[in-house]
């Protein structure tokens, strides 16, 4: 089977420099998805058709299993799938798919391909309550398909037939290849389109069968900025009732953000306006507080994340609690029962089992054993102007408040370190670390009285 699909067009109403196929629904661009989708179907030949943005769209879906063809000018999709049949096996079908098309379901091509065989023309239809707009499905008393037919062509009793045309179609390669030769381009436009293909298929003997997707949303395009974030809506509204299906609480269905593969174990609990990047798996008995952004993170059984917490590139491990307001940012790494409380950040840095970090705290670069205490306002002073390196402080460490470890330090088991202390030589196991300095009182002061400027 050859799959082509078209990505050649501008997209004027997009109102942007960028291809319309690489706009992104969900983080991923549009023509991502088709890609991802015909691919579970195994092609032998997968084409994509190029125009505008040609290299732009080849940078960023460039794949060893994907060829490129090259439609120079848009003179329509009969025109755009004609620079592609050099790159077909033509002894074999090929289904024609829309880049800017992304969320039909492989199921539906399936019954598509299934439908046309190696020798019937196949096209995916679907019936809607308003088709105006559309080309319609005209068919016989027999209820074969005879023509589609424009709006702009339809009679009043055309007008009023609900099933219109998607544009996906499968067909015999070698037949489409002679039909997209004969057409011509005598309309408004002066564009070879590929639904006249449907005539010189009925033309020639060819039956043509139809099939229809399990969802309308499956043939829906995206022409400008509304029409994506509908499409946006939609998809999220998929992806939030396949996890309720699959056991997770969602406070709110309609305010949950995926954009990449978001797995959950049982008796996950997620708030509102909770954004998951990338790829994030999260164990049993989760709860995920209110306005938290993850992404591409591990999260393990029984953590509980608070609100508004950001976490990305980083793994905790069971029973954590997080927050709120905390970040662990790429290479943050917390063992179990540890504690990363408001306005703590993680970087490239290890906390180990039970240890806390609980108030307005930066941790960067650092190994932290288990059971420490690290307290507010702590600073590992990781970067030295050119280099980053590492603070390595060992299990059972008290660390005060106001403390700075200029790294490279190393600390041992068991220490005590003084609040307001600056700690840059390596300190042995079981010592108390402070910076001696003197205390004065006075009890004859007085303040001075000072007088505002009139």
């Amino acid at each position: 089977m050859n799959i082509v699909i078209l990505a050649a067009g501008m997209g004027k109403r997009m109102r942007s420099a960028q291809p319309k196929v690489l706009h992104p629904l969900a983080g991923q661009p549009l023509l991502s998805y088709v890609i991802d989708t015909v691919r579970t179907l195994s092609p032998t030949r997968l084409v994509v058709v190029v125009g505008h943005g040609a290299d732009k769209v080849r940078k960023t879906v460039g794949a060893p299993d994907v060829q490129f063809a090259v439609q120079d000018k848009q003179l329509g999709t009969g025109h755009a799938v004609q620079q592609a049949v050099p790159l077909l096996d033509l002894s074999v079908p090929t289904l024609v798919l829309y880049g800017d098309v992304p969320l039909t379901r492989a199921s539906t091509l399936k019954r598509l391909l299934d439908a046309a065989g190696a020798e019937r023309y196949g096209m995916l239809t679907v019936t809607v309550d308003d088709p105006t707009g559309y080309g319609r499905i005209v068919r016989n008393a027999a209820g074969s398909v005879t023509k589609i037919v424009e709006q702009k062509d339809a009679t009043p009793d055309e007008l009023k037939i609900a099933e219109i045309n998607t544009g996906i179609i499968a067909t015999p390669t070698r037949q489409l290849e002679a039909w997209l030769a004969s057409l011509k381009n005598d309309n408004a436009q002066g564009q070879f389109y590929l639904t006249d293909v449907v005539e010189r298929a009925i033309e020639s003997g060819v039956e043509v069968v139809t099939a229809q997707p399990d969802a309308e949303w499956e043939t829906l395009g995206v022409n400008s900025k509304v029409q994506l974030a509908a499409l946006e809506h939609v998809h999220q509204r998929n992806v939030a009732y396949a996890l309720l299906e699959a056991g997770v609480t969602l406070a709110d269905p309609a305010r949950i953000d995926v954009r990449g593969t978001l797995s959950c174990g049982a008796d996950v609990s997620i708030d509102v306006n909770c954004v998951f990047e990338g790829k994030v798996t999260i164990g049993d008995n989760v709860s995920i507080g209110a306005n938290c952004v993850i992404r591409d993170a591990e999260i393990g059984a029984g953590t509980r994340i608070d609100a508004y917490t950001h976490i990305e590139g980083a793994t905790a491990g069971a029973n954590v609690v997080l927050g709120p307001y905390a970040r662990l940012r790429p290479g943050a790494q917390l063992g179990d029962e540890a504690h990363v409380g408001n306005f703590v950040e993680v970087k490239n840095a290890v906390l180990g089992h039970g240890s806390k970090a609980n108030h307005l705290t930066y941790i960067g670069d650092s190994d932290i054993g288990a059971r420490v205490n690290v307290g507010a306002g702590t600073i590992t002073c990781n970067y030295d102007g050119a280099n980053k390196h590492r603070t390595m402080i060992g299990d059972d460490v008290f660390i005060g408040s106001d403390t700075q470890l200029v790294a490279p330090v190393r600390v041992g088991n068991g220490v005590t370190i003084a609040a307001g202390t600056t700690v840059w030589k390596d300190v042995g196991d079981n010592e108390l670390v402070l910076n001696e300095k003197t205390q004065v009182s006075r009890n004859d002061y007085v303040r001075p009285v000072k007088k505002k400027k009139a």
